[in-house]
């Protein structure tokens, strides 16, 4: 995701790679979380920069509709409120705890629109969090919480949209950005 990416098409009905859709992080919270990223994360698991994924599948049949419902929910909402409240375990990894019901609730809007056409997984809300170690051992999942307990200072911040990406494999391609305009 470093770099410009290329920019993924939302009408071939061809492709059969989902959707993935993220919230977009400030500049300074989203460049400080790559860098945690890029330290802990296993090297050839890799393939991002901080994200806070709020649908792990949309149906790749729906791009166009994906496309007219995050414009439309952009144009409507402003910068969301949300902080950053720690550290939080994954069992097996080590992630930014993040707070946000404002968030939460546009992501509910966004998955009535397509109700019956979630993964069993997007059918639920998530936790909100960005993963910084992920697929290593407890006991060095939790040598890093202990190391980052005292560096992660909770404080506020606001998503500044949301990210459409296409999920290729491992790597994700970016769709298009929407952000938030109301």
């Amino acid at each position: 995701m470093s770099g410009t990416p290329a920019v993924a098409d939302t009408t071939d009905l061809a492709d059969t790679d989902p959707f993935i859709l993220t919230a977009r992080l400030p500049a300074d919270l989203h460049s400080w979380a790559t860098g945690l990223r890029t330290e802990h994360f296993p090297p050839e698991r890799n393939y991002l920069e901080a994200h806070v994924t709020l649908f792990h599948a949309l149906p790749p049949q729906c791009g166009d509709e994906i496309a007219e419902v995050l414009s439309r929910v952009a144009a409507q909402t402003a910068p969301v409120p949300a902080r950053l409240l720690g550290i939080m375990s994954l069992g097996g990894g080590t992630a930014l705890k993040l707070e946000s019901p404002a968030m939460l609730a546009l992501r509910d809007e966004i998955a009535e629109r397509f109700h019956g056409m979630l993964t069993k997984q997007d059918q639920h809300r998530p936790r909100l969090h960005v993963t910084i170690q992920n697929k290593v051992t407890s006991k060095e999942a939790k040598a890093l919480q202990a190391q980052l307990e005292g560096r992660v200072e909770e404080r506020a911040f606001a998503f500044r949209g949301l990210e459409l990406f296409r999920y290729r494999g491992g790597p994700w391609e970016k769709v298009r950005d929407f952000a938030f305009r109301g």
